[in-house]
């Protein structure tokens, strides 16, 4: 007599399947998210100048560039993502 039963799929199935139908915005998309927007603020830019002459990128970029993988990290941890993650209502202003 068994007592147990195997059961395929079940809550982790849902969310695979979720992601790979393409539904809702991935972990992915908030990364990339974070990326542009790194990006766009000129923070690159400015730590190159900083490796290159030794002259240290100004604070508040710094400071930045930490609030901003700080959202994209809380972002990426709600389940679901929100549709409008990309939206400036989650993102420090810079």
């Amino acid at each position: 007599m068994r007592m147990f039963k195997v059961i395929e799929g079940g809550r982790r199935q849902a969310m695979d399947d979720r992601s790979e139908e393409g539904r809702g915005p991935s972990k992915d998309d908030v990364r990339r998210e974070a990326a542009r927007r790194l990006s766009a603020s000129g923070y690159h830019l400015s730590r190159i100048r900083e490796f290159a002459t030794g002259v240290p990128m100004l604070t508040s970029l710094k400071y930045l560039s930490l609030q901003i993988d700080f959202a994209a990290e809380t972002l990426s941890r709600l389940d679901p993502i929100p549709e409008d993650f990309h939206t400036d209502g989650y993102w420090p202003a810079g």
